[in-house]
């Protein structure tokens, strides 16, 4: 990704960051992580012309736990919350509470439990990885045990309602190499090398412009709502944390049905940082260079466990191979004609 993004711009690609390196020019920066605010001063960061991603203020912001309210004023919260924050998106999330000790996340989870299955979510992880849905009390008490409590003091936990037959929605926007795109997609999940079903990919609807230019397009009535909730929650975002500085945005919205038979959406978690979507991303900007006439391209990125022989003729491969974690793998992206 890095590479591209460097021949996007007209620029060397410099490899892995060397903090000893003498540049004479500002680098541009593609973390794998969101920035802290001190880091990025450390980086000479000053606006997102200089990296592909995200810098926030303090460790929690970069992660789900921003998303919802906490218990009670009296619940702890770490340095820098903001209760303003889940105020202004409360109409746009699922109904949750963020909980950062294992007091307030046993109290939560049984206020949520009184209307239904909850679903548990480390605040850092990705790929719905550790996720677990609880039904009752105990249930609810085995869970918490499993978490470790220095992570949750530090990050969060979030307890949010558990929706059935759920689609997740990706909505994000990319402002990079003098290019501004917006899209719309729609993920899919894949069986890894266990068999479980985890993030396979998303197809992205992609314009180059903001939003607005977005919202412009013909797309059903549900992919407006996630777009509209997606803004809505981008918006507050920068109200509410001024020191927010972003070039790359995605937000997963996520639309079923919870218990009682009750359709709901809302978004699930933000990415300021290179994410799942991100080879689709970068297609399009590509398609977009390559032709200042295309304004709307729908491009393709794909996660597949296990050996994969026959990939498709204009797949651009971003890893094919055995990795550590997970086995063998290959990821590809490609813009869809």
């Amino acid at each position: 990704m890095g590479r591209i993004l460097a021949a996007l711009q007209g620029i060397e690609f410099a490899g892995d960051y060397d903090a000893a390196r003498d540049d004479r020019a500002q680098p541009y920066y593609v973390p794998d992580d969101t920035l802290l605010s001190e880091v990025a001063v450390r980086l000479k960061i000053r606006d997102e012309s200089d990296l592909f991603g995200g810098v926030v203020p303090f460790d929690f912001v970069a992660t789900k736990a921003i998303t919802h309210p906490r218990l009670d004023q009296s619940a702890v919260v770490p340095h820098g919350w903001s209760d303003r924050f889940s105020e202004r998106v409360g109409d746009v999330v699922l109904r949750g509470l963020s909980v950062f000790s294992e007091d307030d996340a046993y109290r939560g989870g049984i206020r949520l439990l009184e209307a239904g299955p909850i679903r548990i979510k480390p605040s850092r992880a990705s790929a719905a990885a550790g996720q677990v849905v609880v039904r009752d009390a105990e249930a609810l008490r085995s869970a918490l045990k499993a978490i470790d409590g220095s992570e949750l003091q530090h990050y969060g936990l979030v307890l949010e309602e558990n929706l059935q037959e759920i689609t997740t929605h990706s909505v994000g926007s990319v402002r990079a190499a003098g290019l501004m795109i917006s899209y719309f997609g729609i993920q899919h999940l894949t069986p890894n090398n266990e068999g479980a079903m985890v993030y396979g990919g998303s197809k992205l609807l992609v314009v180059r412009g903001n939003f607005q230019t977005l919202l412009e397009q013909s797309i059903e009535q549900n992919a407006q709502l996630s777009i509209k909730q997606a803004v809505a929650y981008d918006t507050a975002a920068k109200d509410v944390f001024p020191d927010l500085l972003v070039s790359r945005c995605n937000y997963d919205v996520g639309q079923g049905w919870n218990i009682r038979g009750v359709w709901r959406s809302g978004v699930l978690e933000q990415s300021w940082r290179l994410g799942g979507a991100t080879s689709a991303e970068i297609a399009a900007m590509e398609a977009f260079q390559t032709d200042p006439s295309l304004n709307v391209v729908c491009t393709l990125c794909i996660e597949k466990y296990g050996q994969m022989n026959d990939l498709p003729q204009n797949a651009v491969v971003y890893f094919r191979g055995t990795d550590d974690k997970v086995g063998p793998l290959t990821k590809y992206a490609m813009r869809v004609r």
